[in-house]
C-alpha cells in the first residue's frame, strides 16, 4: 500500500496536481474535535465594539472586507430604469428557436448600445444558438434575458477558443502617470505619500504596486520558486483617489480603500494613474453553455463562458448553466454544460457576481481547466450565493500578484475533480483553492465545501505557484470536505461545521508557512456571531 501510495504521488507531481489533489487521507486532521456549544459565540479578534485598527497583544487582527463588491456593497448593481432597449429578437431578428447562428445578430445589438452610451441588450424567452464569440467593449452595455431558465445562450464554437471566452467584457487600460512613494505605504492605512502628486485628482483610478524584487521574494523564502513575474512592476491594490493633500511636502493621497500588506519603497512601491476601464456592465437572468464534443472540448483550455477584464463596478447575477444541446447524448462529457471554464474575472475590481449556478465541465485536465468561478488579479470582487459543480475547482484565484480584498459569500462547493486527460478514469478530488502567487487579505465567509478549501505552499507547481495566500480569512464554513490553511504569515480559520481541517503538514505544502494559522471554535461553527463577516462589518462601515 506504501508503494501505491508513493507511487500516486510521484505521477500526481509529474502532472503538476500534487498540492491540490492529494489524497485527504495523507493529511487529514481533526483539530479541536468537540461538541457545539450551547450558546453562541463570537471571535476573540472580533469583538462587539470592534473596529477596523482592532489588533491582539500578538498582532493579529481581521482586515475590513466590507468594501468589496459593485459600488463597494453601497447600492444593488443594476442598469438604470431609463436604460434604452435593444430587442435582440423584435429589433434585430435573431432566432429564438435555436435552429440557426445568432451572433451577428445580438453583437449588433451590443454596438447599437455601446454606440448610444449604454443600455440593455434584451433576450426575449428563447434558445440561442451562438456560433461565433461576442464582444463589449464599452461602458454601459447589459446583457438581460428573462431568467436562465427562460432565455438561454448555447455557444458552440470550440476552434480557436483557448485562453478566450465566449462572450467578454474588456476595457482598454492606459497608464499616463507613474508616482513613486514616499514612504512605506502600511497595512489598513488609506493615505500614501509621494513626493509630487501630479495632477492626480479626485476620481482617478489608480493601481498601486511595487517590483517583485529579488528582496521581496527573499523576505517570503521563495527564490528559485517565484520566477514568472521577477522584477516586473505588479499592481496589487486597485484603488480610486478621494482627495489630494499638497498644502504640504510630501503630498498624501487619500484612497477609497486601505492597503492591505506593507507596499515598500524598497521595492519600488509606486501609483500609477489607469485609463480605460469598462464600468457599470453586466450580465442578468440568462442562462448560458459551452459543452461540445468530448474530443472537441480537449482541444482548446483555459477557455471561459464570460469574462470580464479591466472593468470596475460591474456585475453578474442570476445566471446558470444548462445542459448545452451540443454536448454528446451519451458517454463522456453527455449531459455537459460547459466545454471548460465558467466565469473569469481579471484584473478587475468591484465586481459582483450573485446567485449565479455554474456546473459539470467537460475538460476538467491539468492546464488550467475546468475553474467555474476564477479569479485573475482581481480587488474588492464579491462572489455571493453562488453555486459550482462538478468543475476541476470550483473556486479559484489563479495566475498572478495582486487578488486582494475579495470575498465569497455563502458559496457552495460540490463534485470538484481533477482530471489529467481526457481518457483518464481516474477522477481525483478537486478542491477550491487560491492557486498563484500569494493571494492576500481575502475572506471566504459562510460557505460549504463537499470538496475542500485550500490555501497552502504550490512550491514549484503551475510555474512556481509558491505561497498562495496570507492574512486570509476562513470564517464560519462547513461541509463534507477538507479544509487546508497553510498560510505564508498568518491566516485565519475561524468556526467550522464538519469540515476535517488542515493547519500542519510535514507534506510540501507547508514549507515556510510557519507559524501555524490562528484558528478558533473548529467543529463548533453553527453558533458563531455574526454568521457572516462581512455583512456585519458592510453595516457597521455604513453606520460610520
Amino acid at each position: 500500500m506504501r508503494t501505491l501510495l508513493a507511487g500516486l504521488l510521484l505521477t500526481l507531481a509529474m502532472t503538476g496536481c500534487a498540492s491540490e489533489d492529494t489524497p485527504d487521507s495523507i493529511v487529514k486532521t481533526d483539530e479541536e474535535p468537540g461538541k457545539t456549544p450551547e450558546l453562541p459565540w463570537r471571535s476573540a479578534l472580533y469583538a462587539e465594539d470592534w473596529t477596523p485598527s482592532a489588533t491582539d497583544a500578538e498582532g493579529h487582527f481581521l482586515h475590513d472586507f466590507s468594501y468589496a463588491g459593485y459600488r463597494q456593497g453601497t447600492v444593488a448593481p443594476g442598469a438604470p430604469a431609463d436604460a434604452a432597449v435593444f430587442d435582440v429578437v423584435g429589433t434585430y431578428g435573431a432566432d429564438p428557436a435555436g435552429a440557426t447562428d445568432v451572433t451577428a445578430a445580438v453583437q449588433q445589438a451590443i454596438d447599437d448600445a455601446s454606440a448610444q452610451g449604454g443600455g440593455v441588450v434584451h433576450f426575449p424567452a428563447g434558445l440561442y444558438r451562438v456560433e461565433g464569440v461576442l464582444s463589449v467593449i464599452a461602458s454601459g452595455v447589459v446583457l438581460r434575458g428573462e431568467g436562465p431558465e427562460v432565455s438561454r445562450l448555447y455557444f458552440t464554437r470550440s476552434e480557436g477558443m483557448s485562453d478566450t471566452a465566449h462572450l467578454t467584457f474588456a476595457g482598454a487600460p492606459t497608464s499616463d502617470l507613474d508616482v513613486p512613494l514616499r514612504r512605506d505605504g502600511a497595512p489598513r492605512e488609506d493615505v500614501v505619500e509621494v513626493d509630487d502628486a501630479g495632477d492626480l485628482a479626485k476620481g482617478d483610478d489608480l493601481e498601486l504596486g511595487w517590483v517583485i524584487s529579488p528582496a521581496f521574494i527573499d523576505e517570503h523564502g521563495m527564490a528559485g520558486t517565484w520566477e514568472a513575474f521577477n522584477d516586473t512592476w505588479q499592481p496589487f491594490f486597485r484603488r480610486t483617489v478621494i482627495d489630494v493633500d499638497r498644502s504640504a511636502s510630501p503630498h498624501r493621497v487619500v484612497l477609497d480603500v486601505p492597503l492591505r500588506y506593507p507596499a515598500k519603497v524598497r521595492d519600488l512601491a509606486s501609483l500609477r494613474r489607469v485609463r480605460g476601464l469598462v464600468r457599470a456592465c453586466g450580465v442578468e437572468s440568462l442562462g448560458v453553455s459551452t459543452a461540445v464534443g468530448w474530443d472537441a472540448a480537449w482541444t482548446a483550455a483555459r477557455t471561459h463562458a464570460i469574462a470580464l477584464r479591466n472593468v470596475a463596478d460591474c456585475w453578474i447575477r442570476d445566471v446558470a448553466s444548462f445542459p448545452s444541446p451540443a454536448a454528446p447524448e451519451s458517454g463522456p462529457g453527455a449531459g455537459a454544460h460547459l466545454m471548460s471554464g465558467g466565469v473569469l474575472l481579471a484584473d478587475a475590481k468591484q465586481v459582483t457576481v450573485a446567485d449565479t449556478h455554474l456546473g459539470f465541465a467537460q475538460n476538467r485536465g491539468v492546464g488550467g481547466n475546468g475553474y467555474l468561478f476564477e479569479v485573475q488579479r482581481g480587488g474588492e470582487i464579491l462572489i455571493r450565493d453562488s453555486q459550482g459543480e462538478a468543475g476541476r475547482h470550483n473556486f479559484i484565484q489563479n495566475w498572478g500578484f495582486g487578488t486582494t480584498g475579495c470575498v465569497l459569500l455563502r458559496v457552495e462547493s460540490r463534485g470538484g475533480a481533477a482530471m489529467l486527460d481526457k481518457d483518464e478514469s481516474l477522477d481525483l478530488t478537486g478542491m477550491s483553492e487560491f492557486h498563484h502567487s500569494l493571494a492576500m487579505a481575502n475572506l471566504v465567509d459562510a460557505s460549504l465545501f463537499d470538496d475542500g478549501f485550500s490555501i497552502v505552499n504550490r512550491n514549484e507547481e503551475s510555474t512556481g505557484a509558491g505561497h498562495t495566500g496570507t492574512q486570509n480569512v476562513l470564517w464560519g464554513l462547513r461541509g463534507e470536505g477538507v479544509v487546508r490553511s497553510l498560510q505564508f504569515g498568518v491566516g485565519y480559520l475561524i468556526g467550522t461545521q464538519g469540515l476535517s481541517t488542515v493547519l500542519e503538514s510535514p507534506l510540501p505544502m507547508g514549507q515556510g508557512t510557519e507559524p501555524v494559522d490562528w484558528s478558533e471554535g473548529l467543529d463548533q461553527g453553527a453558533l458563531l456571531e455574526p454568521a457572516s463577516l462581512y455583512e456585519d462589518q458592510l453595516r457597521r462601515r455604513l453606520d460610520r
